[in-house]
């Protein structure tokens, strides 16, 4: 928001040395001039916050830069003093406000490129960052629900018209909380609490070059930012939800869980999510934006409400366009509530490799002989049933060409209750060869020598099984095509 009271006067110098514009927002002043910025704290103490004197005030100046650096050092130039009585602010490379993704997304412009690169980069800043000892406070069990359940409180004081929403949320919330518990120690065992950002909406998001970059993490608290990385991700899932992409929100949590392999995160993600829904609900009642607040309590009631799950697998040839389709599935989820598992990509995790990385095997050997297939589909078989078990749809792709293969999965769906379906994948022979001689960038290494092969001992689809298919998509919309 613009300036909306008189700046102390030692800012109004700080800002008339520099022929500066001024931006006011609840905790901080920023100075914009040409293409620098300086964010410089105001003199509060909050329940969350303590900014009151100007030792503290400059101490989280330097966290500020320290903590920012890690995934911005470009933006973060240094720290300046204003006058001689103690204050400091943050130097800053100024960046055009439009190409913040939230503007972009709000074009129309924001696409599943930038949120690859997106999942990427916070995948990478995540490996980097210093994880949680398993005696701090952070992660436990009863440190993540205490926020959650705070903000029920808040929220019943500024919104009394919506207590039979809250308590139908907070009861979800507490019963959420006690299936997942167990998880959540796993997941600081495992060493997924690490000193993440915090903030990681796409308003704290910024093409920069063209490459997505992260700015503003949290700085004023510990607890907020010490996080499962889980939990940030799911403010910016949350996010695009709210932004009404639910297509581009899938695309983001498939792209991170590709990345990162931790499907371990998607039974807790959707407590997450919730909980990111009201705490955005929360900040927009203490503002007085009741309307807001309250399409934040109907995104976090949608987000626990999911439709019922249903595990759908691809069937085709290599070049047959399952990955295509796959996608396009993906982003026609209702409320982006379905996973992905890609066997080559799992095929290759198994044995130490990334998504992209070549093993440069036979196609009967390496890691595609009979027993690292048969160890693929163990595993595909396993993260869906994980999946499953957390109330997400599942869609495997897969070249699903044995009968049995197909029967497991089948049987896999009727124990959890789940749909099954089939998206069978074709198209003429002589493409899915030109396909795979012109295949750049992908995780399958398939060839046309593969393809050949398949044609020997492909297993059709049967008469109960066509019945179960569903029609091709629409790849370029993510939509079943018209009178499909």
């Amino acid at each position: 928001m613009t300036q909306t009271a008189p700046l102390p006067a030692w800012l109004e110098a700080f800002r008339r040395s520099h022929d500066a514009e001024v931006v006011e927002t609840h905790i901080s002043w920023l100075l914009l001039a040409g293409d620098l910025a300086w964010k410089l704290k105001k003199p509060l103490t909050l329940p969350f916050l303590d900014y009151g004197t100007p030792a503290l005030r400059r101490h989280f100046c330097e966290e500020e830069l320290r903590l920012n650096r890690r995934f911005a050092p470009g933006l973060y130039l240094g720290l300046d003093a204003v006058d001689g009585t103690g204050e400091w602010a943050v130097r800053m490379r100024r960046f055009p406000e439009s190409q913040r993704l939230d503007h972009v997304c709000a074009r129309g412009e924001l696409g599943p490129e930038q949120l690859s690169q997106l999942a990427q980069v916070v995948v990478a800043f995540h490996d980097a960052a210093v994880v949680a000892g398993p005696t701090s406070r952070f992660g436990e069990p009863a440190q993540v629900l205490a926020p959650a359940l705070d903000n029920f409180a808040t929220l019943r004081a500024h919104l009394p018209e919506q207590a039979p929403r809250l308590d139908t949320l907070e009861a979800w919330t507490r019963a959420e909380f006690a299936r997942i518990e167990p998880a959540l120690a796993t997941r600081k065992a495992g060493g997924r609490i690490r000193e993440c950002h915090g903030d990681l909406h796409l308003g704290n998001l910024v093409l920069l070059d063209g490459q997505v970059c992260p700015f503003d993490c949290i700085e004023f608290s510990d607890d907020l930012r010490w996080i499962d990385v889980a939990s940030e991700l799911a403010f910016t899932y949350m996010d695009l939800l709210d932004h009404r992409r639910p297509d581009l929100a899938a695309w983001l949590l498939d792209a991170w869980l590709r990345e990162s392999g931790d499907f371990q995160a998607v039974p807790v993600l959707r407590f997450y999510s919730v909980y990111k829904a009201l705490v955005r609900a929360k900040v927009a009642a203490l503002g007085g934006a009741s309307a807001q607040a309250g399409g934040y309590l109907a995104l976090a009631e949608s987000t626990a409400t999911p439709p019922p799950p249903r595990l759908t697998i691809t069937f085709g040839l290599s070049g047959s366009g399952k990955t295509t389709q796959s996608s396009a599935l993906l982003r026609a989820s209702p409320g982006a509530t379905t996973v992905r598992i890609r066997s080559d990509v799992e095929r290759k995790r198994l044995h130490g490799l990334g998504p992209l990385e070549r093993s440069h095997s036979t196609p009967a050997g390496g890691i595609y002989t009979a027993e690292a297939t048969r160890r693929t589909y163990a595993r595909l078989h396993d993260t869906a049933a994980l999946a499953l078990d957390a109330g997400w749809s599942v869609v495997v792709d897969a070249a699903f060409l044995k009968r049995h293969e197909r029967d497991s999965f089948r049987a896999l769906a009727a124990e959890h209750g789940a749909g099954f379906a089939i998206l069978a994948c074709s198209a003429p022979l002589h493409e899915m060869r030109h396909r795979l001689e012109t295949r750049q960038h992908d995780a399958s290494e398939a060839t046309v020598d593969v393809l050949e092969r398949q044609l020997d001992w492909v297993e059709p689809l049967t008469a109960d099984e066509t019945a179960q298919c569903i029609p091709m998509l629409d790849p370029e919309q993510g939509r079943l095509p018209p009178g499909a």
